[in-house]
């Protein structure tokens, strides 16, 4: 079988009990994505009907040989790529892939300097990172989002607090300090909040899931929120805060401290649960509160569709869908278009394929375990274009 980083599981059902605490913290440290790359990418050229397409079938040619590859990268995505790397090996024994859950700066920064075949990211490739590694690509692979979590005893798990960009953003810089402050009840009348002291906890990684929170409070509150989006931020100074590396360690931090709110990839809302913590139904741009679902992440995402360029570069944060969760994006396979060998460029292009594939890593069976959301026929073919690069 495959092999992986100590401690990570070997099927799939224990993949879903172990990866919560699989993070570990990056070494390596990647460029942060400004407000203004974002702006730019989601105003790029889309994608026009007569861009010729790429089959997958085309793609999805397994080498004969024996190929070992490497993956790191997104916390987030990670227990996707389990999923994925378990059937890919049951079906191509001869294809082996290690994972290892690192934080998205690390799966940029290694699949940009070529220690890593596959590099996963929550977020998209800055213009500096794409000038610093000819070739390098970001492949659309799925999409997921983003929960709000927190701890508030007395709250229970499914009494879904309502919360928005501006209040998230109140507290990430320490002038809300309060769950029972007046900004607070005026969102949730009837609920009964606790005098309790709120603790942020953000992540202490290079992560993607720093800069879709970061983005989405710059987006929803420009004014009050003047921070750049990115995988590491400075992050104001508040008393109490604390840091956790990947979103497994995110999920532990928020159960260990009553009182805190964190941001956590939606492939952890189980581990988040079974920690009692609670997830918020957000404030979209349209003013609708909506919770982290398949559905509301379709509509968001559907709204984007149209526009993606062929790079696959965009932003899908805060959009306008009336029913759209407002923390949706793309999970990223960066990768090199030259490999090392045609080999190894066949086993890349075959398990990306696959991957994005309705039939194969995009059905159901495996993007319903972690939340996520299939790519639109739209995406899917940017992907296979990009795919089609490897060589």
């Amino acid at each position: 079988m495959p092999t992986r980083q100590s401690g990570v599981p070997t099927n799939r059902s224990r993949i879903r009990r172990r990866f919560a605490g699989a993070g570990l913290l990056s070494v390596l440290g990647v460029t942060a994505v400004l407000l203004s790359a974002c702006s730019s990418s989601s105003s790029s050229s889309p994608t026009t009907t007569t861009t010729p397409s790429v089959s997958l079938s085309s793609l999805e040619k397994w080498p004969t040989t024996a190929v070992s590859l490497q993956e790191t990268g997104s916390s987030l995505l990670y227990p996707l790529f389990n999923l994925w790397e378990e059937q890919i090996h049951t079906d191509h024994s001869n294809v082996t892939i290690t994972t290892a859950s690192t934080g998205s700066g690390t799966g940029v920064s290694d699949a940009s300097n070529g220690t890593v075949n596959i590099g996963a990211s929550d977020a998209y490739l800055s213009p500096g990172q794409v000038a610093a590694a000819p070739g390098i690509e970001n492949i659309p692979l799925a999409i997921s989002g983003q929960e709000i979590n927190y701890n508030v005893p007395g709250i229970s798990a499914t009494s879904h607090l309502k919360l928005d960009g501006s209040v998230l953003a109140q507290i990430y810089q320490g002038t809300i300090t309060n769950w029972n402050d007046p900004k607070i009840a005026a969102l949730n009348p009837g609920v009964t909040l606790p005098n309790l002291t709120i603790i942020p906890i953000h992540r202490s990684d290079s992560s993607g899931d720093t800069f879709l929170f970061s983005s989405f409070l710059s987006d929803s509150d420009p004014t009050g929120w003047t921070i750049a989006p990115g995988t590491t931020i400075s992050w104001p100074n508040v008393a109490g805060e604390v840091t956790a590396q990947g979103n497994g360690g995110m999920v532990q931090a928020c159960q260990k401290n009553p009182g805190c709110v964190a941001y956590i990839g939606i492939s952890y809302q189980t581990e988040a649960t079974g920690a009692g913590l609670g997830y918020a139904a957000l404030q979209n741009k349209s003013g609708n509160y909506e919770l982290p679902t398949q559905a509301t992440f379709s509509d968001e995402a559907a709204g984007f569709t149209s526009s993606t360029p062929a790079s696959g570069t965009i932003s899908m944060i805060y959009g306008s869908a009336t029913d759209g969760y407002p923390i949706v994006n793309f999970e990223y396979g960066i990768v090199l278009s030259k490999q090392s060998s045609s080999t190894t460029a066949q086993a890349i292009r075959a398990v990306l394929a696959w991957a994005i594939d309705p039939n194969g890593g995009n059905a159901p069976t495996f993007l319903d375990q972690v939340g996520f959301v299939a790519l639109p026929t739209q995406i899917e073919a940017i992907s296979s274009k990009l795919i089609s690069k490897i060589s």
